[in-house]
């Protein structure tokens, strides 16, 4: 599915195939010309807020602090998520390639017992972040082309993970969203402690001039019910302006920029030498993992908790 290298030297040419495609069946190639040409940066910096957004909710955010996975293993935890989401697109989500990385996620997350409505939430954050984050920060809108397509690849991939009652629309998601943490937000210890050690791994992570800022900046991006959930400390009003202001100004310079050729890969830092699907996953969890009787790559598995079907 990968497209490999556009030819294409207009800034909007990019945008103009994907106006010309069928978000429901050329799903995989307006996700993947969105999210790894277009906006590949703000793709995965609306991503990481939206983890963020997890950490809200005390349940979700007590589970990620008994794993203990951000504490003793951030960066490689940062790596896996990002790689899972590229094992799931890089060939289009229902490739072998696709079925095989959601399996593997299916595997881990047997490990644990989630309700299905918190599924249904990390979903949902996978999707409005990156969207809301290109509305506020990104060089040109989206086109409904693509937000039907993020969805509906969405969807595709949280059916795959055995996620019952999912939202088949953008606006489904943004309201499962907004409902669940109206009910759900609230700050618990938990919380504060899971964000701590999730900015240390964007601090490692991030390009050595920005890591003193970036614990800063993060909290100045987050809207004040999820400040106050995660009990971070408010950043004074100039700060926050200024870094909104700078990203906006980033935006305005990358519409004078040719697009992106070169599709982007994220390059883990956690597998210098590269990596394999078995690589992927808590350490505990490795052995057992690959142990594991695979399933038909046509069929993935689902997690055996209570988000089973």
């Amino acid at each position: 599915m990968s497209p490999g290298r556009l030819h294409s030297r207009g800034r909007y040419d990019v945008l103009r195939e994907i106006q010309s495609l069928d978000p429901d069946t050329d799903t995989d190639r307006i996700v993947w010309l969105t999210s790894r040409h277009e906006f590949p940066w703000d793709y995965t910096q609306g991503t990481g807020i939206a983890f963020l957004r997890d950490y809200g909710v005390p349940s979700i955010a007590r589970l990620l602090d008994r794993t203990r996975q951000f504490e003793d293993h951030g960066v490689k935890r940062y790596d896996d998520t990002l790689l899972f989401a590229e094992e799931a697109s890089v060939e289009g989500i229902d490739s072998p390639r696709g079925h095989a990385g959601v399996r593997r996620l299916n595997q881990i997350h047997g490990h644990y017992d989630i309700p299905n409505d918190e599924f249904q939430y990390v979903l949902a954050t996978t999707i409005v972040g990156p969207v809301r984050w290109i509305e506020q920060y990104g060089w040109r809108r989206l086109d409904p082309v693509e937000t039907r397509a993020l969805a509906r690849f969405t969807t595709r991939f949280g059916t795959l993970m055995g996620i019952r009652d999912l939202p088949t629309t953008y606006d489904g998601y943004l309201e499962l969203l907004t409902s669940y943490e109206a009910k759900h937000f609230a700050f618990d210890p938990a919380n504060r402690r899971v964000t701590e050690a999730t900015l240390r791994v964007a601090r490692r992570t991030a390009p050595a001039p920005l890591r003193p800022l970036v614990r800063r900046a993060t909290i100045a991006l987050m809207d004040e019910p999820l400040r106050a959930a995660l009990g971070v400390p408010r950043q004074p009003a100039w700060f926050v302006r200024a870094v909104r202001a700078g990203l906006r100004l980033r935006a305005r310079l990358l519409r004078l920029a040719p697009p992106r050729r070169e599709a982007y890969h994220h390059r883990p830092s956690t597998y210098p030498q590269g990596y394999t699907l078995g690589d992927l996953g808590p350490a505990s969890m490795i052995d057992s993992l690959n142990a594991a009787r695979p399933s038909s790559p046509s069929s993935p598995s689902r997690p055996s908790g209570r988000a089973s079907a």
